[in-house]
């Protein structure tokens, strides 16, 4: 005897297919973010630890920190007060954030 097919479709459970895929997903954007938490956390570092080259450094640490806001975009997270108070992200890296210096 044949079933129905939403009998069918209940023993199946289409739904249960997808948790492993939603899993790694979560995983990726766990790790992800993780990335670029620790890239902030290392140019800042640079940035603070430097005395005559911290010019060099201003542009790394203003990249680390805007890829980290769009990477957290990206995800859904919008607010960055938080952010910006733990890393202790110094001003100077915030006043040109996302401005790109043509590299010749």
């Amino acid at each position: 005897m044949l079933r129905e097919s939403p009998d069918l479709i209940c023993m199946v459970k289409p739904e249960a297919g997808t948790t492993a895929l939603d899993h790694k997903i979560m995983a990726e954007r766990a790790s992800s973010l993780s990335a670029a938490k620790h890239k902030v956390i290392v140019a800042i570092a640079a940035l603070a630890s430097a005395k005559a080259d911290r010019a060099d450094q201003l542009p790394h640490a203003q990249t680390a920190v805007w890829a980290s806001f769009v990477q957290r975009e990206l995800i859904g997270f919008r607010k960055y007060a938080d952010i910006i108070q733990n890393r202790s992200i110094p001003p100077e890296v915030l006043a040109e954030l996302g401005a790109m210096v043509r590299r010749q």
